[in-house]
């Protein structure tokens, strides 16, 4: 079977599920109209107040598949990822009990939606998206990947290539920067609020803006002087560096920002509480000497997963949102 048809298998086979998991949803949101919720959506409670969705105090609304489906964030060709992630999930199925099945998402939408339509329990969000997939998903976020020394994150760089006449933040008025997409943090967010507050120039205005749909596609066309300049993640650009995609020569940095968090892994709120602390521990006991995870993220420096919180290490992701003005309603 093609990956188009067993994609399209994947989501009939979990229509069902899906229906089951919406009708659940909508019976609970009335239930839980009169609690806490602060920013997610009015269907979640925070009665804790650590900014991700509580789990169902009545457990006819956990879930507890047979079948658990993780997605990566669709940064890079899904067919790469299904292979590196392959591993960790057969490691995942021993800790859980579980079929563990990697999901290839084309994009950020269709990855939130997928979560918030019960198609999806468990997730690799991006920076950007990962703010809007708590809130109106109900994605726990709980960990990242980090390098050796507990040290984690990446910059945003906006590039250009050698000989384009961009050579300074400055020449790219009245010129093109492509963006990723608009959930990204380093792909549009983060150079959206800096540009405007420490150069003046805003999209439209002052360069004329497109977008890419991923980092991997803004850094091929950078350095095939398809863009003359475009913001992306730093992390993505040493993989495809060192796998050979592209040659560091071809392209150049303008701009690099103050670090930020890389892909936040972790769960759908209500999935049963005692599978949600295996799918923690699945995580945090995966050994990665010798796996194909640590062949492909020794790229970028990561090493191993370590415990985050929402609340705390995506502060200064939701004040570049609110910077940009930025909504996590759900449409």
């Amino acid at each position: 079977m093609n990956r188009h048809a067993w994609r399209d298998a994947l989501l009939s086979a979990t229509s069902l599920l899906a229906a089951v998991a919406m009708l659940a949803l909508a019976g609970s949101a009335a239930a839980q109209a009169n609690c806490p919720h602060g920013a997610l959506d009015a269907r979640f409670c925070d009665a804790n107040g650590d900014l991700v969705a509580d789990a169902p105090t009545d457990p006819k609304q956990w879930v507890d598949p047979p079948t658990l489906i993780f997605a990566y964030t669709p940064v890079e060709d899904p067919a790469v990822y299904a292979k590196v992630w392959d591993g960790f999930l057969k490691h995942m199925e021993k800790v859980t009990g579980k079929r563990v099945q990697f999901f290839p998402v084309q994009s950020n939408a269709a990855q939130i939606e997928a979560m918030r339509a019960g198609r999806l329990h468990i997730a690799g969000f991006n920076t950007g998206s990962n703010p809007l997939a708590v809130n109106c998903a109900g994605f726990v976020p709980f960990t990242i990947m980090a390098r050796a020394d507990d040290t984690f994150g990446y910059e945003m760089e906006i590039i250009t290539f050698p000989g384009s006449g961009v050579d300074k933040v400055e020449d790219i008025r009245g010129k093109t920067l492509a963006f990723t997409s608009q959930t990204s943090n380093s792909g549009f967010k983060a150079p959206s609020a800096l540009l405007k507050a420490e150069f003046k120039m805003e999209a439209n205005k002052d360069f004329k803006p497109t977008f890419s749909g991923k980092h991997d596609n803004s850094v091929l066309g950078v350095a095939n002087k398809d863009y003359p300049a475009a913001s992306i993640a730093n992390s993505v650009m040493k993989r495809m560096i060192s796998r050979g995609v592209i040659k560091a020569d071809q392209v150049k940095t303008i701009y690099k920002s103050q670090t930020f968090p890389t892909t936040g892994y972790g769960y759908v709120y209500n999935l049963n509480p005692e599978l949600a602390k295996k799918i923690q521990e699945a995580f945090f006991s995966f050994q990665w000497e010798g796996s194909d995870l640590k062949k492909e993220f020794e790229k970028s420096g990561e090493a191993k997963f370590i415990p985050i919180t929402y609340k705390s290490h995506w502060d200064v992701i939701r004040k570049i949102d609110a910077a940009n003005n930025v909504s996590y309603k759900c449409k």
